[in-house]
């Protein structure tokens, strides 16, 4: 990939909708799974990318990669061979986007939460709705902002997860670890499933653990990073909702009941703000995985959660000058510098005696940072500046 890489946050490209045969025909196939329904959370606004990515202009809503799409759009299309259908949660604020960037997903699977209230209460909504429209499902809950290699490999790690949710399991799909990373959690494998083959048991989750333990992990094996990515039916995940967060439970089946009525936004307004704030990790998949209810598919695909600025930079290319340009057309001079990183902007830039330094220039911004700083990015977003 060389040449400028643009940033796009406006509706110019949007995928063609799935027209795939609606017949599931294993895990080596590509057909839409009848019974399968992705759901998207598209919620995070991706603080360690700031400048770029801002409340009002999220990660998931940019085309980082240069590649004509977004990043909801990729996830959109990556997951169209699967479901029959999909479901969008995100944030009031940016529904309309979301509409105009995937018109595909029709209007009533939009779902706009009020303020965010972090992944369990996102996913449990599109579970209770699911499951008043159509009866049980298997679910699928997949991050609108990451960036998916091999998405046949991805497909297939779905399918076998699949199978497995059909066992009363609650799956998650890992990454197999390239290196001994403390950016991720970690999941401990145990034995393969009898019923459901390239399908593991869940001994713990490990949450990002320092750069020693990861080392001592990795060389152990049997570990895989936790990508967020889950695949239960919707009737096991609203039972375990029920048990271990019965005020959540309570809520969104509320809110399903009215979702499809007049009654939607004032039971919306006054039951949503009363939802307990927490991820789906630490709500249900941990304490299922210590009661042997969590599965693991490792996933043989490359993936990336695009975190920071330094990880973006390691899916780019630089130009022949040896500048990587991410939605930049201007002049950019480096004296004395190597792997300089220009980020937005029309000014003219000059970069005199600094290596692997980023400078992302927004209508808002302007950041100077070294690309070893990339984790840091996220302090000058919450400063106020």
């Amino acid at each position: 990939m060389t040449g400028s890489h643009n940033i796009h946050d406006a509706a110019d490209s949007s995928p063609a909708p799935s027209t795939t045969d609606r017949t599931d025909s294993g895990p080596g196939s590509e057909a839409v799974i009848d019974d399968f329904v992705a759901v998207i959370p598209a919620g995070g606004v991706g603080s360690r990318l700031w400048p770029l990515s801002q409340p009002h202009r999220p990660k998931f809503l940019l085309d980082l990669l240069g590649t004509g799409t977004t990043l909801i759009q990729d996830t959109v299309t990556r997951l169209a061979p699967l479901a029959a259908q999909t479901i969008v949660v995100t944030g009031q604020r940016h529904a309309d986007a979301v509409a105009a960037q995937v018109p595909q997903v029709p209007a009533a699977n939009l779902v706009a939460e009020p303020t965010p209230r972090d992944s369990m209460a996102a996913i449990a909504l599109a579970a209770a709705i699911i499951q008043l429209r159509h009866g049980d499902r298997i679910m699928g809950s997949f991050a609108a902002d990451h960036v998916i290699g091999e998405p046949h490999e991805f497909r297939a790690a779905v399918r076998t997860a699949v199978v497995a949710a059909r066992t009363g399991k609650v799956v998650t799909i890992g990454i197999n670890p390239t290196e001994a990373s403390s950016a991720f959690g970690y999941i401990a494998q145990g034995d393969e499933l009898p019923d459901a083959s390239g399908a593991f048991a869940v001994r713990e989750f490990t949450e990002k653990p320092d750069p020693q333990t990861a080392a001592t992990m990795l060389a152990s094996g049997g570990y895989v990073w936790n990508a967020g990515m889950f695949v239960v039916s919707t009737a096991v995940l609203l039972e375990h909702l029920e048990r271990l967060q019965p005020g959540i439970y309570a809520g969104v089946t509320e809110i399903a009941a009215a979702w499809d009525s007049d009654d939607r936004q004032a039971t919306l307004e006054r039951v949503w703000p009363t939802l307990t704030k927490i991820a789906i990790d630490h709500a249900i998949a941990e304490p299922v995985a210590a009661a042997g209810g969590v599965a693991v598919v490792p996933g043989a695909f490359d993936w990336h959660d695009v975190g920071d600025f330094d990880s973006l930079v390691g899916l780019l290319t630089p130009d022949a000058d040896g500048v990587t340009r991410i939605g930049r057309t201007a002049v950019v001079g480096t004296f004395g510098s190597q792997g300089v990183v220009a980020v937005g902007g029309t000014k003219v830039l000059a970069v005199v005696g600094l290596d692997d330094v980023v400078i992302v220039e927004s209508d808002e911004a302007l950041l100077v940072l070294s690309r070893a700083a990339a984790q840091q990015v996220k302090d000058a977003a919450t400063a106020g500046l």
